[in-house]
């Protein structure tokens, strides 16, 4: 499974490929990453059909997790549409209901629990 994570915080791309190291390993997962949401929506641009899976985050500069929610459900509906899970620090009911509203499939607080979000993706499959 491709997974498209989406995160300004620089050693996100770290953390991830050390916590993924054996799901890597084997093939069952792999991770692109992007800083921000435009990058993210550059790297879909040529990417889209690749990519089963997107972890963003809520809180970037520029475009937040949500403005690239909206664009990914309006530009990127080719089948299948991709998975998106978002991801904050901030557990607000308000928040996680404009995650569903702007069509969020899940959504996930920070500090992440690897092992809860290595389920879920496994459920995916």
């Amino acid at each position: 499974m491709k997974i498209l994570v989406v995160d300004d915080e620089i050693d996100v791309k770290d953390l991830f490929e050390q916590r993924f190291r054996r799901e890597i390993r084997n093939g069952e997962f792999e991770l692109a990453f992007a800083n921000s949401g435009e990058d993210a929506l550059a790297y879909l641009d040529g990417h889209a059909s690749e990519i089963i899976l997107i972890l963003s985050d809520i809180n970037m500069p520029g475009m937040s997790g949500f403005e690239l929610l909206r664009h990914i459900r309006s530009g990127f509906n080719a089948p299948p549409p991709p998975i998106v899970m978002m991801i904050t620090a901030y557990g607000d009911p308000q928040s996680q209901q404009q995650a569903v509203d702007l069509g969020a499939n899940d959504f996930l607080t920070k500090p992440l629990d690897f092992a809860v979000l290595k389920q879920k993706l496994r459920s995916v499959v």
